[in-house]
């Protein structure tokens, strides 16, 4: 129905609601014969006449759509009809010095519920007949756990929805004063300890959990629980960004894999991270990779002068370059380079041209097997190019230089782990005399990274499983990109120099667990995709650590980081060692190499040589 078309209907219901209800409000208490010669009924009515159409014009209720009215709709109600009954009393009190005070009551009264019922009547047709119609399709009969604001917005948004493919049946919420209630007539069956009983009585074939404010550890059980169950769970946006608009309703989204982690947010100490990087130039090597992308977004939240993306694929620092645009301030510079860190001319020209106050250091050969095979390459990139990026940042005064470093260089029995550590005695001889202040940052798996079994998990899901584990008893700890990320800055504006900071983890995490969940959370059952144990693979370890024993420092310099013990070797053993292994065949670099990061090197010839 057009705009025109509609004013005019209801222009005209109105007119007949408004003369209705005068004449009715003034022949109950004043009953004539001829209406039309009662010089003051007319008057009154084309006073409400001009009065009603006039306040019903200010206020909007020509242009309201009633389908969805509310209270906010009736106030707009309340106040035309009032307003219009108020200056028909003060043209009566001019024309006769009195006013029919109990005729306008009556004739208020009903135009109150004439005029509010035609406009509600849109809203009960809706709400009864045609929600009545759509739930008889198809629609999975939906459990809304929480029922408050969050809660029953998204009820209602359903239920108005008529292309919804959700019907909603019930709620849940763990406040006993609303257990019982009703809301849009839903029942409020109980708290969320009986999920699974509510799941099973109800045939519920869909969870929507609506508790944005509800912390994550908490949460992370709760989702748990439904994905336990079975039945495919969704969750919503924070209810600020709901109601300030920033996201839709329609943007419930899959609960993913992060969710589980049950890690709460760190408040980030932004004072003393803003005063390392606002206004500075900043360095990010392995700009393109998982963590230093990351690296590289947080960076430029703090409007620094400069930010260097630095990496050896072009592909992804076009790519982060081109995101990045889209997002920084006019004031940062964002300068992309293409550049080995194994190229030692190139990284001192570098840093000799920009002049970085801070380098982050993500690049690395990062794949554990993958290196077993080619134990040079690793010692090129993570040590070599570690020492080259480094270096350049002593000799040309660089504030600050953070190495991103990973558990697996705590007792490795592997060449990727074993050459990041040898990297962190690097950084740590260089700080002995540095001006530079240099620290390295170690924690363990980023959910989401190009490296992450997680990935790969969602491929083998893909193509119908099975999910390949190496072993039941596989334990990793596992964070968020951008909580590392973000911790990384903290660490980095917290050193001091030679540092080894450690990110706490939390609980580590059964992969076969992580496994089982992502197959819940892509709507299989286990069955269904099947997992398979594949065996360990070379260099991998059953579980991790953050620490060794000799390295265990319980004290926290800032919630989520403390300080490990790390101790490198003599610069005189290290350069020595440095010296030797672009000789040296595979077997003796392994043997040497993790060797020296166990702490049980020990051997005569190079004794003597030092």
């Amino acid at each position: 129905m057009s705009l025109k078309r509609r004013m005019s209907m209801l222009i005209l219901v109105d007119s007949c609601i408004v003369l209705f209800s005068i004449y009715i409000g003034y022949f109950l208490l004043h009953p004539i014969d001829n209406p039309f010669t009662d010089v003051l009924l007319l008057i009154s009515s084309l006073a409400i006449f001009v009065a009603h159409h006039s306040f019903a014009m200010y206020y909007g209720l020509y242009r309201k759509v009633w389908e969805y009215a509310s209270v906010k709709e009736l106030l707009s109600i309340f106040k035309a009809v009032t307003f219009s009954i108020l200056i028909v009393a003060l043209i009566q009190a001019i024309v006769t010095g009195g006013v029919l005070g109990r005729a306008l009551f009556v004739t208020w009264m009903l135009h109150m519920l004439l005029i509010g019922g035609t406009r509600l009547s849109w809203r009960v047709l809706r709400d009864t007949f045609i929600s009545e119609k759509n739930s008889k399709g198809s629609k999975k009969r939906t459990l809304i756990i929480g029922a408050g604001a969050a809660g029953t917005m998204i009820a209602r948004q359903l239920l108005k929805n008529a292309n919804s493919p959700l019907q909603p049946i019930a709620f849940l919420d763990d406040d006993l004063a609303k257990k019982g209630l009703d809301i849009f007539n839903m029942r409020v069956l109980g708290g969320t300890d009986i999920i699974e009983d509510v799941v099973l009585d109800q045939n519920i074939e869909h969870i929507i959990i609506a508790i944005p404010s509800m912390e994550k550890t908490r949460r992370a059980r709760l989702l748990q629980q439904c994905l336990d169950t079975g039945i495919r769970t969704q969750t919503m946006p924070l209810i600020e960004d709901l109601l300030t608009g920033k996201v839709s309703i329609n943007e419930i989204r899959d609960v993913k894999i992060e969710d589980l982690l049950g890690r709460d947010e760190v408040e980030l100490d932004l004072e003393i991270i803003s005063s390392k990087l606002t206004n500075k130039t900043i360095l990010v090597t392995g700009a393109g990779g998982s963590i230093g992308s990351e690296i590289c977004r947080q960076v430029a939240r703090f409007n620094p002068k400069a930010v260097i993306l630095l990496g050896h694929g072009e592909n992804s620092i076009y790519t982060i370059d081109m995101e990045l645009r889209q997002k920084v301030s006019r004031d940062t510079k964002l300068i992309p380079i293409i550049a080995d860190v194994q190229d030692r001319g190139r990284i001192f020209d570098i840093v000799s041209e920009y002049k970085p106050d801070v380098i982050y250091h993500a690049a690395a050969h990062k794949h554990v097997p993958l290196m077993e095979y080619n134990p040079m390459e690793a010692v090129k990139n993570n040590i070599f190019g570690t020492k080259n990026v480094a270096e350049a940042a002593d000799v040309f005064g660089v504030e600050y230089f953070v190495m991103i470093s990973t558990d697996k260089a705590v007792n490795p029995p592997n060449i990727m782990g074993a050459t990041k550590r040898f990297a962190e005695m690097v950084v740590q001889n260089l700080a002995k005399e540095s001006k530079t202040k240099f620290a390295a940052v170690r924690f363990g798996n980023v959910l989401g990274s190009r490296g992450s079994v997680v990935p790969l998990f969602k491929k083998q899901i893909a193509i119908g499983g099975p999910i390949t584990v190496t072993d039941p008893e596989m334990t990793r700890y596992f964070m968020t990109i951008p909580e590392a990320s973000r911790l990384v800055l903290q660490a980095g504006s917290l050193a001091s120099g030679g540092e080894v900071f450690v990110l706490d983890m939390g609980e580590p995490v059964k992969i076969v667990d992580l496994a089982k969940n992502l197959i819940k959370l892509s709507g299989y059952r286990e069955d269904e995709i099947g997992i398979e144990f594949s065996g360990i693979r070379p260099g991998e370890k059953l579980y991790e650590e953050l620490l060794s024993e000799n390295e265990i420092q319980s004290r926290f310099v800032f919630p989520k980081i403390h300080i490990g013990k790390a101790n490198p070797i003599s610069p005189s053993e290290l350069k020595y060692v440095m010296e030797k292994l672009p000789h040296m065949n595979n077997v003796t670099l392994k043997e040497t190499l993790i060797g020296l990061a166990n702490h049980k090197f020990v051997d005569s010839k190079i004794k003597q040589n030092v």
